[in-house]
């Protein structure tokens, strides 16, 4: 059980944009890498890349599925749903954190913008997230090491606290390996049986111990269910269905959106969502556990690759920058690229961009060990004030990124990025 080890910050607002920042809820967290280079070189188990971008990337916690804060403009139970987000800040680090009144899922103010942390992460998923395991404070090894992760270890994370503390249902994905999901699914079932009166399993509808009555929407966003089965009970709903007599047709007519595929761990068979699921009239129900089957991540779709780009891993890097030329900017500024592989790299496709959203396109090629120094014109301008460059593929995806300081210009003078 071989995860990767990414050090860094988890980030919950943006001080230069303080309505617009991210929105933490009981599983996903912002997360800025100190080495983004890291990210791109994971494995993309659905075939989708990375979002990541300046600012970072989110993580999803592996294991766990918290209570919606906000998903397609509806929510459920906000008791349950604002408990599990605030301890996850918590157990982060951050403290005093305040949300506005009319963006009940942005962060206000907090005593911490952003603290530092450090995830074990084994790769990315369909919506380009983080899959990890998230821990406050910074790790002893080397970023980017491969760490062994098993119970004991996992036992520390912000996952596991929340899932012992009854604040989140388990969701075990097929990433996760089978040593950690026996081992957390051994955690979930004793938070249940615990039921402490602070976590979810008290108000727990629409599970084996009993269907849950859902007349309408209003009446869903109140109830405590697996956040899976919601995500899928809000948009039939949204199709304007009157009851539940058509659900399991509904899930069926998409086996990739809806109807995932699973395997039942009991029965030792492959299934999908529909035979764990039983819905009639105005009640549905969750006939399994969670913790006690696999949910496949969303198949690739067809011509992308689950495998990393090939340079993925800051092959082709940014080294130097001259921002400032002596005399005029414009036409002047320049950027400079070090392959460090021993093969030539075609820069067809590929892109420079900075923060201000400037892109240059490439041409031309660069040779093994060698290094290409490129010269901006007037579509991609930097900053004197500071600034970040990325260096994009023909895919999309981020090889290098760097940023530099106001204090880092000088007229004429070139910026060397330290490795």
């Amino acid at each position: 059980m071989s995860y990767t080890l990414l050090r860094g910050t988890f980030v919950i607002r943006y001080p230069d944009l303080p309505r617009q920042g991210p929105e933490p809820d009981g599983d996903t967290v912002k997360f800025l890498p100190d080495s983004p280079a890291l990210v791109e070189a994971l494995p993309r188990h659905s075939g989708r890349p990375p979002n990541i971008n300046r600012r970072g990337v989110s993580v999803r916690l592996e294991a766990i599925d918290a209570l919606e804060t906000h998903f397609s403009e509806t929510h459920q139970e906000p008791l349950g749903a604002l408990a599990a987000r605030d301890e996850l800040l918590r157990l982060l680090g951050f403290t005093n954190v305040v949300f506005w009144d009319d963006l009940p899922n942005q962060v206000r103010s907090a005593d911490q913008d952003s603290v530092r942390g450090h995830v074990l992460t084994n790769g990315i998923d369909a919506n380009g997230r983080l899959i990890a395991f998230a821990y406050a404070g910074d790790h002893p090894a080397a970023d980017g090491s491969s760490v062994f992760l098993d119970g004991p270890l996992a036992d520390g994370s912000v996952n596991a606290a929340l899932l012992a503390a009854g604040l989140v249902y388990p969701a075990f994905y097929a990433t996760l390996p089978a040593e950690l999901r026996t081992h957390l699914a051994e955690v979930s079932a004793a938070a249940r049986e615990k039921a402490e009166a602070t976590g979810i399993w008290p108000r727990s509808a629409a599970d084996p111990d009993g269907p849950a009555t859902v007349p309408d929407l209003a009446a869903l966003e109140q109830l405590v269910m697996w956040p899976k089965l919601f995500r899928r009970i809000v948009p039939y709903l949204a199709e304007g269905f009157p009851d539940f007599d058509g659900f399991d047709a509904w899930l069926r007519a998409d086996p990739v959106h809806r109807d995932d595929q699973l395997f039942l761990i009991d029965k030792l068979e492959r299934g999908n969502l529909h035979d764990v699921v039983r819905a009639s009239g105005q009640q549905i129900q969750l006939t399994v556990w969670p913790e006690r089957f696999i949910i496949n991540p969303d198949p690739a779709p067809p011509g992308s690759t689950v495998k990393p780009p090939l340079l993925a891993s800051g092959d082709l890097l940014i080294v130097a920058a001259l921002p400032d030329p002596a005399g005029a900017d414009l036409g002047a500024e320049t950027v400079t690229l070090l392959n460090v592989t021993p093969d030539q790299v075609d820069l067809a496709g590929w892109w420079l961009s900075d923060a201000g959203g400037g892109r240059k396109e490439l041409s031309g090629a660069v040779a093994g060990g060698a290094t290409l120094r490129v010269t901006l014109d007037g579509a991609l301008r930097l900053g004197n004030q500071g600034d970040g460059i990325v260096l994009v593929d023909p895919g999309g995806n981020t090889i290098d990124q760097v940023t530099y300081k106001g204090e880092h210009v000088r007229a004429g003078r070139t910026i060397c990025f330290v490795r």
